[in-house]
């Protein structure tokens, strides 16, 4: 099986596009991360990951089996972003105002990837404990990092790290390339049903946990790194996490639920 995946690669070694689309696909759902890591190394050289996925897993993902792993780019952002998502909407545990707010803040993290980081790739990693009814979702890069990012807007320039991993969280705080509104959305849902939520870009992590928030300088990530776990048995208003500038509960049911489904969520 690693023979028939190096013979592709060396096909596709040129395209960034078709070689990402085909990791997504082979590497979404592995308890066995030793196979894992094979086809990773043999992918990487080509399409330009360098973000240390063995740490992320020991870090955030330790002893847990059926951790859902996937690359994406530009291109294929919106097929992993719904692969995701329906992946989420499988477990029948997770409460439907929860996913409703939910998708609709994965997608922005998953876009700033595109939009701020300043390189191609992104990864996504999710796990649901149904013993605890908690979801870890994890999205991160190795671009330029949030401080970098930032600064490109002309009234953000001479901020510090700290400063940067705390104003990204506020409304329309932004490097001029968005709306500043993805970070934002994604704090209320974590301070509405959110168990610990970690922002670590550069030598700085920002942490929300039990109400509280907290800076703190803590080893080196290149790039932005979002670790979040949230509650999924409690109904939330979709479109009070979004602030109401969004309808994302409609968003949510008109891209993934059946329209003779629709009756049943009530």
């Amino acid at each position: 099986m690693i023979k028939s995946h190096f013979l592709w690669h060396q096909k596709c070694r040129c395209n960034l596009g078709q070689a990402t689309k085909k990791l997504a696909r082979i590497t979404r759902k592995y308890s066995n991360y030793s196979y894992f890591f094979q086809i990773f190394r043999i992918f990487a050289p080509s399409i330009q990951i360098v973000m240390d996925v063995a740490f992320i897993l020991d870090k955030y993902f330790k002893g847990m089996a059926d951790v859902s792993i996937d690359v994406f780019d530009a291109r294929t952002l919106n097929a992993v972003y719904r692969d995701v998502i329906n992946v989420m909407t499988s477990h029948f545990e997770i409460e439907v105002s929860v996913l409703q707010a939910l998708s609709y803040c994965l997608y922005e993290m998953m876009d700033n990837v595109h939009i701020h980081s300043g390189k191609p790739l992104g990864t996504a990693m999710t796990h649901y404990d149904d013993e605890r009814k908690v979801l870890r979702i994890l999205i991160a890069d190795d671009g330029m990092g949030i401080r970098a990012s930032l600064a490109e807007n002309e009234k953000f320039k001479d901020i510090t790290e700290p400063e940067a991993l705390r104003l990204c969280l506020e409304d329309t705080v932004t490097d001029g390339k968005g709306m500043g509104f993805g970070l934002y959305t994604t704090s209320r849902l974590v301070n509405s049903i959110g168990k610990e939520f970690i922002l670590h870009s550069g030598t700085h992590k920002l942490i929300i946990q039990d109400g509280n928030t907290s800076v703190i300088e803590n080893g080196f990530w290149q790039g932005t790194l979002i670790y979040m776990e949230i509650g999924t048995g409690e109904e939330i208003d979709p479109n009070q996490i979004v602030d109401h500038r969004a309808d994302a509960a409609d968003e949510y049911n008109e891209a993934f639920v059946e329209t003779g489904e629709l009756e049943s969520l009530w």
